[in-house]
């Protein structure tokens, strides 16, 4: 059985990848004939930003429509085939109101914002900050976080936290500000990483893959083919997001892989893990919230510029230097937080 679930997980990760693939030239040209381009901020609001990424101005966003439809169809796909023809795809359907329905749920609920999001950037003139301000995707992010926390709570009775090494704690009430605080952070988190060719894509991938194997060892297998149909989709978004980008991720990626990932961060009881495997993750967020206040407190800047991809950028690495660099560090950060958990379980 072991084996037939390996060979489930990764036929549909091959699966997501092929179907991703197939059907992005499609999207592409619907990006392109419409001119869904991404608007760039202009020089005296981010002079150095602009003249980092000026050249970019007018890319496809909304690439990561790509990703969660992908995700959609396969699952469609397998609940279709064991409806009408069961048998061996019975087996195949990871589709399950206790494991896979509320993070799919989040994942379209907040791609669908994201991608509001993205068409509003588009629409932006060079002259004004197009999209969702920070405290309109916070609010989101928590509106659609309080929507988990009541389902987790009341629905599945969960109120307990895993920290490692020291066993489980009750924590009553406080499981849904605790829940609602994980599921913006990392939202918030990712949608900062998503900022070079290929950054948020990869670390992404890694962050999925070991959430993937966390839940395939605690025998959550609904929920590790889940993770495994993303990284397919991440796979073949990669592919044409790696430098120079066929187009970006936009909102309606990034803003719906944080928040599902920042979910089955929870699902697993694992979320103490987050800021380990999602290393980049805090130290984006991080970046961001140390300069702010800097500036407000100090009247100075820490970074040259933020994001921390920024600052290197800003210091002369060029883009696929910090993109793989940051990739190397997000698959030694995946595999240290997968080692602190099996250890804990011994």
């Amino acid at each position: 059985m072991d084996n037939f679930l390996v060979v489930k997980i990764f036929s549909l990760t091959t699966l997501a990848f092929v179907v991703a693939i197939l059907w992005t030239p499609i999207l592409t040209h619907y990006l392109y004939k419409y001119k869904l381009g991404k608007s760039i901020r202009n020089a005296p609001n981010a002079p150095i930003f602009y003249s980092l990424h000026a050249k970019k101005a007018g890319t496809p966003t909304m690439g990561g429509i790509l990703i969660w439809v992908t995700v959609l169809v396969i699952t469609g796909l397998v609940v279709f085939l064991d409806q009408f023809i069961g048998g061996v795809f019975t087996h195949l359907n990871y589709f399950s109101r206790s494991e896979t329905l509320l993070p799919l749920g989040a994942m379209v609920a907040a791609a669908l914002v994201g991608l509001a999001d993205d068409l509003i950037d588009v629409r932006a003139t060079r002259q004004e900050r197009g999209g969702l301000r920070v405290r309109h995707r916070l609010l989101i992010y928590g509106l659609i976080a309080l929507v988990g926390a009541y389902w987790f709570f009341f629905k599945l009775d969960w109120s307990i936290i895993h920290v490692p090494f020291f066993g489980n704690f009750e924590i009553g009430w406080w499981y849904i500000p605790f829940f609602i605080f994980v599921i913006v952070a990392t939202g918030f988190s990712v949608n900062e990483i998503d900022g070079l060719d290929g950054l948020a894509g990869g670390t992404l991938l890694t962050a999925f893959a070991a959430y993937g194997a966390i839940a395939f060892v605690q025998e959550r297998y609904d929920l590790a083919t889940l993770c495994a149909v993303i990284v397919g989709a991440l796979l073949a978004f990669l592919w044409f997001n790696i430098n120079p980008a066929r187009f970006f991720m936009g909102d309606t990626g990034s803003m719906s892989l944080g928040v599902t990932l920042g979910i089955i961060a929870m699902l697993t009881n694992a979320a103490l893990l987050l800021p380990i495997i999602g290393l980049l993750f805090v130290a984006e967020s991080g970046s961001v919230i140390i300069q702010l206040t800097s500036k407000k407190l100090l009247g100075k800047k820490i970074f040259r510029s933020t994001p921390i991809h920024h600052h290197f950028e800003a210091m002369g690495w060029p883009e696929p230097k910090i993109v793989m660099r940051f990739w190397v560090v997000s698959g030694v950060a995946a595999v240290a937080g997968l080692i602190i958990f099996l250890i804990d379980k011994l």
